[in-house]
């Protein structure tokens, strides 16, 4: 009985059938440029194709087809990148993310003092004694407003609160 093994182009159908959407995946991840995308999805497929000629069925299709992907996504990307600025490690990336944090407190303090600067000067000083912690009672008695008109700044506040 002869041992009757699929083509080439039998196995790249198939596992573009069960793979394609995948691969399209594959491609997204590693190239954001629409037209640089279609480009990278058609060496993708070329090196899958290609692939199947060693395909000996050591592993599942799937494991293989990922594996023909990433390694193709891979070498394009590295050898885009040999040409363009290095790439960056996550500690790079990390501390990029803490910059922009640090940039959104800043800019979310500078409104809220440019929003204080604008208050009248007993309100103001109602709001910087309340951010300092103070409870109404507190508040009251450094101001000498009675504990009701220092506790509108916390109606105000928690109106304010998402």
């Amino acid at each position: 009985m002869a041992d009757i093994r699929p083509t080439q182009d039998d196995l790249y159908q198939e596992a573009v059938a069960s793979c394609g959407t995948a691969l399209d995946r594959v491609a997204r991840a590693y190239e954001a440029d629409p037209d640089k995308r279609r480009d990278l999805l058609q060496e993708i497929h070329v090196a899958l194709w290609q692939s199947f000629e060693n395909f000996e069925r050591r592993c599942s299709l799937k494991t293989w087809v990922h594996r023909v992907a990433h390694n193709t996504a891979t070498s394009v990307v590295i050898r885009k990148k040999m040409r363009a600025p290095a790439f960056v490690d996550l500690d790079e990336v990390e501390a990029s993310l803490h910059n922009e944090r640090e940039q959104v407190h800043q800019a979310t303090l500078d409104s809220v003092w440019a929003l204080i600067r604008k208050l009248n000067p007993h309100d103001k000083q109602v709001m910087l004694l309340y951010l300092e912690g103070m409870d109404s009672a507190s508040i009251g008695e450094v101001t000498g407003f009675s504990p009701g008109s220092a506790g509108r700044i916390m109606r105000i506040t928690t109106r304010s609160a998402p």
